[in-house]
């Protein structure tokens, strides 16, 4: 099966952190591996291209939502007193994996001015 390389790319870190290697076209077979440590097996990358690949969509889903967290932590400094409706627009972004799975669908809630 051909991915993208960025899949393979994100499962051999998975597998060996910083790793030295090259891919191209999507194949796993053509990994050139550059790095001294054990190499996993072809079984253990098509298991962790897999994962990446099954969890794309909510990982993208938590990165959109980490993302506007993170516009909206000044209200939260020490020097500050947020209102109930920013906390709970900021908790409403926390749970929203909760509901969705995928960019597709989701109906962010609506912030706070």
């Amino acid at each position: 099966m051909t991915y993208t390389n960025q899949d393979i790319i994100k499962a051999v870190h998975s597998l060996v952190p910083n790793a030295g290697f090259a891919v191209s076209d999507g194949d796993i077979s053509s990994i050139v591996w550059d790095d001294a440590r054990p190499q996993p097996t072809t079984e253990q990358l098509q298991t962790a291209v897999d994962y990446v690949v099954a969890n794309a969509a909510i990982n993208a889903l938590r990165e959109e939502r980490d993302r506007r967290i993170a516009v909206t932590d000044w209200w939260v400094l020490p020097d500050r007193t947020p209102t109930a409706e920013q906390l709970a627009y900021r908790q409403a972004l926390r749970d929203i994996t909760n509901t969705y799975s995928s960019l597709d669908d989701v109906v962010w809630p609506t912030k706070p001015e």
